[in-house]
């Protein structure tokens, strides 16, 4: 499931009101310093100069992003795309013989062979709950005869089960947002035609003066609406009626799944036997695929072409990134999230980008696996927090760094979490974002992100921990691209160690659905936001140590 939040503040998903900021001085608010510029970014402007300084060169580096797709054509991301040096474009012949038919940009594993993309499926859980319905529905379990495969799955599927009795109160507040969305659509339709366009922003909207009563009424519903379900003021009026549309019909397929079964979506484009994994070589090379927003935003994030006059400047500033498809709407495969790992390093990227989660990972054997074999090749693996308000170290949140089958950490794997600023978010944390003092490692930038946007050169923020992990992704890619010779886990240690720790009297409220006033020290292990500069300090003092078997420790950890 795509980790940014963009719409609805009553259900459990966080608001964000157009606040009295001027909307140019919190563009790229995210790369700011928090002494010079007086805003809670990572200090960017101040490691170019200590690179400059220095006289320090770098070399290209590859960051694989697992996500929804990109948009190729974006006039800020063409020049920083990753293409395959081995592959000869569009001759319907796989010429690097990696099994993988003109791969040029990555690979899209929720493709069909005919050319179709899988643009929606279920969640999880009612995967799981379907999959196991007949073996233990209505069933006399007794768990002493089970096999230990079995156990794990009655396990599991109770807990799905479980999680798919809704209660009333989520079903009044569906029932709300629907009404909501009504609402909406219904001043929409008069305000286009009164303003004699398709697209605004509620900044547009309140400069326009309507010349008729029907007008007026349509624009103090529309504003009151957006201020209810807390839109941002430069959200475009077609993306939050699609973001409604989407939002309402997940949902009621959710409340409808414990019945009624989910259409298999990956069944009937991909075609391959799921359970597996030998079968490998399915999907296509479109890697725009036909809902690629979430990954052209974060894409952006890591390595916009910086300096170019243009859009925005991206963390990474000698990086190729490689986009791997593997997130739909609705929640990942595991199947797909561990061959596109081990896509991305065999094809050399160094960092991996995964801005995406879900609560159940029926086959997380697969992706430990993935992970190890990334750890074995000296490949960093960053992953979003997840925007539940959620606290990490309670609450499942998968892909995980911890190897079930091996019981230890990975450790070359970071967990983050999203922080914004009190002068934009109202706090030093993300009201939305998930925490946890043990599985979430460090907190970076994930409110009002401006960023990419796909469909013709546009630029938009979104909200999330899917906007803070590229972040800090660009971040690694940087350092790895100054001082190649520093290994994944100690970019990790680095990161880790160069936090900036906001002051106790900034405001920091506990995200989720009981905010209180709590100390943003205690949200992760390291207790801060990561620092460009401090890092890139640090990195310069490393001295590089043995790649031979990278985070892989000799004993078991915890």
């Amino acid at each position: 499931m795509n980790y940014c939040r963009i719409v609805l503040s009553l259900v459990a998903i966080p608001v964000f009101f157009a606040f009295s900021v001027a909307q140019e001085t919190t563009k790229g608010w995210h790369l700011l310093d928090p002494i010079q510029d007086q805003y809670l970014g990572i200090s960017l402007n101040k490691a170019y100069q200590f690179i400059k300084e220095h006289h320090k060169q770098s070399s290209p580096i590859i960051v694989a992003v697992l996500d929804s797709g990109v948009d190729t054509t974006h006039e800020d991301l063409k020049q920083i795309l990753w293409r395959n040096p081995k592959e000869i474009p569009g001759n319907g012949i796989d010429d690097d013989g990696n099994g993988y038919i003109d791969d040029v940009y990555g690979w899209n594993f929720l493709g069909g062979k005919d050319g179709r993309n899988v643009k929606k499926c279920s969640d999880e859980r009612s995967r799981i709950y379907h999959l196991f319905k007949a073996q233990f529905l209505g069933k006399t379990i007794d768990t002493t005869t089970l096999s230990t495969s079995d156990k794990f799955n009655y396990k599991t599927w109770q807990k799905a089960a479980a999680q798919l009795n809704f209660s009333q109160e989520e079903q009044t507040e569906l029932l709300y947002v629907e009404i909501t969305a009504k609402a909406i659509k219904k001043h929409d339709k008069v305000l286009r035609k009164e303003m004699g366009i398709e697209e605004y922003t509620t900044e547009i909207l309140e400069k326009f003066t309507p010349t008729n009563r029907p007008a007026q009424e349509a624009k103090l519903g529309y504003l009151t609406c957006m201020k209810m379900i807390g839109i941002d003021s430069d959200e475009k009026n077609t993306s939050t009626i699609e973001q409604l549309d989407e939002y309402v019909a997940g949902k009621k397929s959710a409340f409808e799944s414990k019945e009624v079964p989910p259409f298999d979506y990956r069944a009937d484009i991909v075609k391959d036997t799921y359970l597996d994994f030998t079968d490998r070589y399915y999907g296509n090379n479109d890697v725009m695929g036909p809902a690629s927003m979430h990954g052209t935003h974060v894409t952006g994030l890591i390595g916009a072409k910086r300096n170019n006059g243009i859009g925005i400047d991206g963390v990474a500033d000698n990086v190729k990134v490689m986009m791997l498809r593997v997130v739909p709407d609705g929640d990942e495969y595991d199947k797909d999230v561990a061959l596109g790992i081990r896509y991305a390093v065999d094809n050399g990227a160094k960092v991996i980008n995964m801005s995406f989660g879900k609560s159940f990972s029926p086959q997380k054997a697969w992706v430990d696996s993935a992970i190890k074999y990334a750890a074995s090749k000296d490949v960093l693996i960053l992953h979003a927090a997840g925007n539940d308000g959620a606290d990490n170290d309670v609450k499942e949140n998968y892909p995980s760094p911890l190897y079930t089958q091996w019981n230890y950490k990975a450790e070359n794997f970071l967990t983050i979490g999203a922080s914004g600023d009190p002068k934009i978010s109202k706090s030093v944390a993300a009201d939305f974002s998930n925490y946890g003092k043990i599985n979430v490692d460090v907190f970076a930038p994930g409110v009002k992100i401006y960023s990419t946007l796909p469909g013709g050169n546009q630029y938009g923020n979104l909200n999330g921990t899917s906007m803070s992990t590229p972040i800090v992704t660009g971040l690694a890619a940087l350092i790895r691209s100054y001082y190649p010779a520093l290994s994944a886990v100690q970019v990790k240690n680095i990161i880790e160690t160069s936090v900036w720790i906001p002051d106790t009297s900034l405001i920091n409220i506990k995200p989720g659905q009981t905010p209180e006033p709590i100390a943003f020290s205690s949200l992760s292990k390291t207790g801060g936001i990561v620092n460009a500069y401090y890092a890139i300090s640090a990195a310069d003092l490393t001295k590089p140590i043995s790649t031979k078997n990278p985070g892989v420790p000799t004993k078991k950890s915890k």
